[in-house]
């Protein structure tokens, strides 16, 4: 367990490494297109640089606002908040800032940088739909995400992931509706590599959101697992998680404020699926979360 949190910590540098990289190349993708010369590599480097910055010390916030939580009331919410209280304590966890998402689907996340910087966001409908030892086993799964940083590689991919998104949009519509400032600097004839180095960038940029998808893939779905097992470690009562999964399972109602870019946050796959998903292996392969019945068989052996 201890191995895995280690791992964990340094996936994280890692991936976020592997994105102020890629963000890197995206924008050199747009300069080379749009032709800023040296000011567009400052500027790309920059642009990179903070968005690191942004995705470490805010994704967080952005994910919860995109979601529309709230702060949880500790009068109104008194179980949820009673419940959190009793199993930071038996898993030596500081209390993370506690949300509620207005919407009638049973879902939660956590999301934050470490376990002093992080919160937990349950659904209206989760808290209705759950009995207590049901809502114990979701609590202790996403405090297992939290005590093993799985929350910070999550938060950082969504972050990262939208970035990417957003300089390919902007450098395709630029250079769309504005071309390049030295448009045959390397588009030329007699200048092959620039005419290669062009349709490279012009490469990177149309399938950048599509690599920064995988990238985000490469957050392994064993975290699910691993979160499943640590919560049922922290509860000592398996059949709570198991019949909480089952419920999920069976619940057809999706999140309203869930994303593809939140999508794998979430304790099971917000967003509506279509009919024979799960039957192709491609489509499995960019699943943000493993199949519940397969996290429920794996526990019931437990």
């Amino acid at each position: 367990m201890y191995e895995q949190v280690a791992q964990n910590k340094r996936r994280t540098f890692l991936l976020l490494a592997g994105f102020v990289v890629f963000i890197v190349l995206v924008a050199l993708a747009i300069n080379v297109l749009l032709g800023y010369g040296l000011i567009g590599v400052v500027i790309a480097g920059v642009i990179a640089v903070a968005m690191a910055f942004t995705s470490y010390y805010s994704s967080d916030k952005v994910a919860l606002a995109v979601s529309g939580a709230t702060p949880a009331d500790p009068v109104e919410y008194s179980r949820y908040h009673n419940l959190v209280e009793g199993l930071c304590i038996a898993a030596g966890l500081p209390k993370p800032r506690l949300y509620i998402i207005n919407d009638p689907a049973p879902n939660a996340f956590a999301t934050g940088r470490n376990p002093k910087h992080s919160a937990i966001a349950v659904t209206t409908g989760l808290l209705e739909k759950m009995n207590r030892v049901e809502l114990e086993g979701v609590l202790a799964h996403e405090l297992s995400h939290i005590k093993n940083y799985d929350i910070l590689v999550s938060t950082i991919a969504v972050t990262a992931v939208g970035t990417v998104v957003l300089l390919s949009d902007i450098g395709l519509r630029f250079m769309w509706f504005g071309g390049r400032r030295n448009r045959n600097d390397n588009i030329d004839g007699n200048n092959p590599l620039g005419l290669i180095i062009v349709l490279a960038s012009l490469a990177l940029i149309v399938l950048a959101p599509f690599f920064a998808q995988l990238m985000k893939m490469s957050v392994s779905r064993n975290r699910e697992y691993l979160a499943d097992v640590s919560g049922v470690q922290l509860t000592r009562y398996p059949p709570g998680l198991i019949a909480a999964l089952e419920k999920l399972q069976t619940d057809t109602t999706v999140v309203h404020h869930a994303t593809k870019a939140t999508a794998q946050l979430w304790i099971e796959e917000p967003l509506e699926t279509e009919p024979g998903k799960q039957g192709s292996w491609l489509n499995r392969l960019f699943d943000t979360h493993p199949p519940i019945a397969d996290r429920i068989a794996r526990l019931k052996e437990m």
